[in-house]
């Protein structure tokens, strides 16, 4: 499988950036597919996943903030950031789980939100 992040950028406090992470490869009936983010120098944090049957959830930091769809026809999963904060600058990465056991992850994409 192959996940390609895009949508990155810089952004002011306050702003707004979508990020896409489109997914090639099989179709399967159990994933969830999320996105990380890691800040420079910290550990890659969970921020919001969305399973194939649409349920999602998010981290306390960006809920109300965030939200994670997808696009089925376009095997593309989207986070719209909302009310950017200077503490969301990370490299954001696309995670897909595919039956509880294979992992896949994206490249990344830079982040940048200044004050």
């Amino acid at each position: 499988e192959q996940l390609v992040e895009s949508g990155g950028g810089q952004m002011q406090a306050g702003g707004s950036l979508r990020l896409s992470c489109s997914i090639s490869g099989r179709t399967y009936s159990s994933y969830v597919v999320g996105w990380y983010r890691q800040a420079p120098g910290k550990q890659r944090d969970w921020v919001a996943h969305i399973s194939n049957g649409g349920s999602t959830n998010y981290a306390d930091s960006v809920k109300g903030r965030f939200t994670i769809s997808r696009d089925n026809a376009k095997n593309t999963v989207y986070l719209q950031m909302n009310m950017l904060k200077p503490e969301d600058t990370a490299v954001y990465y696309c995670h897909m789980v595919v039956a509880g056991v294979h992992q896949y992850w994206g490249q990344g994409t830079q982040v940048t939100v200044s004050s």
